[in-house]
């Protein structure tokens, strides 16, 4: 089988210019271009231009492959949108990896392995993949995470694919909705050859975390609870050692006519409230309301706080 290599470009956020244009076309006079796109195919020989360099000039995204193997993606969102920390953990090798260039994140993705067939159409799998782009800018991590799992899935094939040393790094954050990949994420995970079971046995551990996790909130949550019904009962048993005296501090926060006084008497009342309820002497409770409400139904500031606390006297 003769040599095969394919390079597509385009440029996404803004076309290129007639000079920029010029420039690109001076790598390659037989390349088809327009101002947002570059295509090329060798059957033999090779492209004279540095896609790296490209990307970091011209264009959003790039597609290299080769028939020996090699499959390359790159892509260029803004650094205002993709973390250059957040990116690198995901880099491992030569595999994956990200630099800055201006005010750019370039992304490279490449796996290499040994084709055991050519598939003739191979070469649109660039339009299918791009728009993983734009979910990562919008804060999608999966991307990111596809091709550190290829890279690693690549171990089984090649144990010296990567130093031993980063066979020690942990694993970046496994990011959540592996189950339920776009089609963009699908495009790029069969670009990049990752295996389907790998992938599965990732989804299931992250699952699993997830349940855990759940789990972990669920029992923090209920012990919070517990507390808190706890410290909410020794309020309530300290208020019924002297009812007297908490209906006695009532009136003196509402005579004072002071909004804030106003409040401390109705939270103190909605305490009185549901300690009538607890011991079973709200009719008692609801005598004394009525009394207080006729008394002082001429501060429409504090009826209207006791009838948005639900103490109505009804």
């Amino acid at each position: 089988m003769s040599e095969y290599q394919y390079y597509e470009f385009l440029a996404i956020d803004r076309p290129l210019t007639g000079q920029q244009q010029a420039e690109v076309r001076a790598l390659s006079t037989r390349a088809h271009m327009t101002p947002t796109s570059f295509t090329n195919e060798y059957h033999w020989g090779d492209f004279h231009g540095d896609p790296s360099r490209m990307v970091e000039r011209y264009y959003d995204a790039h597609l290299y492959l080769a028939n020996w193997g090699t499959h390359r993606v790159m892509l260029r969102p803004p650094k205002a949108v993709l973390d250059p920390k957040q990116a690198g953990r995901y880099c491992v090798g030569e595999q994956v990896s990200a630099w800055t260039s201006g005010g750019h994140l370039v992304l490279d993705f490449t796996s290499e392995a040994e084709e055991e067939y050519w598939e003739d159409d191979v070469e649109r799998s660039l339009s299918a993949i791009v728009g993983i782009r734009a979910e990562l800018a919008a804060g999608d991590l999966r991307p990111l995470y596809l091709a550190w799992l290829s890279a690693y899935g690549a171990w089984e094939r090649d144990e010296d694919a990567f130093d031993y040393e980063e066979e020690e790094e942990l694993e970046p954050p496994v990011t959540p909705g592996l189950g339920s990949l776009g089609a963009p994420q699908r495009s790029l995970a069969g670009f990049l050859r990752l295996d389907d079971d790998l992938l599965a046995a990732a989804a299931a551990r992250r699952h699993a975390r997830e349940q855990q996790e759940a789990a972990r909130r669920a029992d923090e949550q209920a012990r919070r609870e517990q507390v808190r019904r706890q410290v909410r009962e020794l309020h309530l048993n300290r208020l019924a050692q002297d009812l007297e005296a908490a209906w006695n501090q009532v009136e003196t926060s509402i005579t004072t006519k002071k909004p804030r006084e106003y409040d401390q008497a109705v939270e103190l009342l909605r305490d009185l409230h549901a300690l009538a309820l607890r011991d079973e002497h709200a009719h008692t409770f609801t005598q004394r309301l009525t009394h207080l409400r006729e008394r002082h139904q001429g501060k429409p500031s504090l009826i209207e706080r006791l009838n948005d606390a639900g103490l109505t006297a009804e």
